[in-house]
């Protein structure tokens, strides 16, 4: 009998070492760690100073003072009244916009957003607006700078949703539009979602901007060191988002040190227009962004108002696929576009003549490899096609390869562009991409190499129990005989005792 109970003891322990509570790792929780190798503009500004908080409501009044009991009515009133560091919140409604021409600081930026829990809309110019537009950032006098502008619904302007204007003489700077959606603007006067002119030091993201009637972002007129990220752009009638240096507006005509990460762009382009077009762009960072069922090109360097022809970029781990009635995946447009690099892509198309990259006669220092492409390629803009093999003879994409979107992709017809398990994409790309994350935040490599594309396909975790875990402590005896009891009323408190205190999440009854 003694032996049998110490067994028991011993089956006891094992059951409660397997069982006993772990935290578990959950990838959403890791950081999102950006491109270390790149200029460090992701954040324009750090808040180092709180002000006041001021309210606008429909039942307010620009006679109030502008607290929770007694807010503003109009969002130009407000904007008006600030002092670096405050903030202006919106109550639930709909409003006319405002133009901003104040400023905040370094430490003590403006900021104009929803009041938690609001829904806002801004449908139209407000009363000072210039240029028929929302919301207006811009002072003809003096450059506008630090302001932040959140979880706002944009729309219905004649002109620009969100319009961020600078001078050639001044550039306005420091501004972040972020978590707004903005659409339906510009429609008869084809004007853009969010748009920026001489505007450095720029953060766009997280918004989502679509039926607009240009693009759904525009920073032009030789705005450097601007982040455009983790923004969702669809359905509008050109570019997705459009980069123009712009030499003739003034400056110097070239947007340099900039980045365009993690964006997801699709069905814009019916009037022409890639889903990411460069014009005079150069040393900006490309990558993790998804590309698919644009009616135009997917990404295009070229030099048409910029200038410089767009140079010495880098495009990588993007995932491209083109519409049957699109143009290529890449566009190098003129020979004079040189020092590009193009690594660890996806450039699919579905049309049926036009195919992965195309590139002008004479092109010079281009890098491309380690791409997965459809078997058709031109190296004098369209006039003859070449197959990879024969573009691999020219000295590119050595370790590139042909794959279907079906072979890649978990559902790529309902958009779920995650690589399968056993995509060839895979473990298959450069090292030398220099993208720390993929499109999720995820860490790249995290197999034994880097996967091609904007995603990267994560080893699963292993179950293990978050909860509370429960086990009844009975002692399963042949009868009931009161030296059984005795020994019953002895030992399960004391275990009871000692296995709590080992295992704090395991609860015995």
């Amino acid at each position: 009998m003694q032996n049998h109970r110490f067994l028991w003891l011993l089956s006891v322990c094992a059951i409660l070492l397997s069982c006993s509570a772990a935290p578990s790792l959950d990838v959403a929780d890791l950081p999102v760690l950006m491109d270390p190798t790149v200029s460090p503009n992701l954040t324009p500004m750090s808040v180092g100073f709180t002000g006041a908080s001021y309210y606008v409501a429909l039942d307010g009044d620009d006679a109030h003072d502008g607290s929770e009991a007694y807010p503003w009515r109009t969002l130009q009133h407000a904007v008006e009244q600030l002092l670096p560091g405050d903030t202006v919140l919106v109550k639930s409604g709909a409003y006319a916009g405002a133009r901003l021409e104040n400023s905040g600081t370094a430490t003590a930026p403006l900021t104009l957003k929803a009041a938690p829990g609001a829904t806002v809309t801004l449908n139209g110019p407000g009363p000072q607006n210039m240029h028929q537009s929302v919301l207006e950032i811009e002072n003809w006098d003096m450059p506008v700078a630090y302001w932040i502008i959140e979880n706002l619904e944009v729309t219905g302007a004649p002109g620009w949703g969100i319009d961020i204007r600078g001078s050639e003489e001044q550039h306005a700077h420091h501004i972040i539009v972020r978590g707004n959606h903005v659409h339906d603007n510009g429609v008869s006067n084809e004007r853009t979602g969010i748009f920026a002119a001489f505007v450095d030091d720029l953060l766009i993201e997280n918004n989502e901007t679509h039926h607009n009637g240009e693009h759904g972002i525009y920073v032009n007129n030789s705005s450097d060191r601007f982040t455009i990220r983790n923004n969702l752009s669809h359905h509008n009638a050109n570019c997705g988002i459009h980069l123009n240096g712009d030499a003739e507006m003034g400056g110097d005509g070239v947007m340099t040190d900039g980045q365009v990460i993690g964006n997801t762009i699709y069905e814009n382009g019916v009037g022409g227009g890639s889903a990411i077009n460069m014009d005079g762009v150069s040393q900006t960072l490309v990558a993790n962004n998804v590309i698919y069922t644009n009616h135009a090109t997917g990404i295009a360097l070229f030099q048409e108002n910029g200038a410089v022809c767009s140079s010495d970029n880098r495009i990588v781990h993007n995932t491209v696929l083109v519409a049957d009635d699109g143009r290529w995946a890449l566009l190098i447009a003129d020979a004079s576009c040189t020092g590009n690099v193009l690594l660890n892509n996806i450039f699919l198309t579905d049309h049926v003549y036009r195919g992965s990259i195309n590139i002008p006669s004479g092109l010079a220092n281009l890098v491309s490899d380690y791409n997965i492409v459809v078997d058709r390629f031109t190296a004098d803009d369209g006039d003859s096609i070449l197959t990879l093999a024969q573009w691999q003879s020219l000295g590119y994409d050595g370790h590139s390869f042909v794959a279907s979107s079906s072979a890649l992709f978990v559902d790529p017809a309902a958009g779920d562009f995650h690589l399968r398990v056993d995509s060839p994409a895979v473990n298959a790309g450069s090292t030398t991409a220099g993208v720390a994350v993929d499109i999720n935040g995820a860490p790249r490599p995290a197999g034994a190499g880097y996967d091609i594309g904007a995603f990267e396909l994560q080893p699963e975790l292993p179950f293990v129990p978050t909860d509370s875990v429960y086990l009844p402590l009975v002692i399963a005896v042949p009868s009931e005989t009161p030296a059984l009891w005795a020994f019953r009323a002895v030992v399960e408190p004391l275990w009871a005792l000692v296995a709590t205190s080992l295992f704090p999440g395991l609860y015995l009854e």
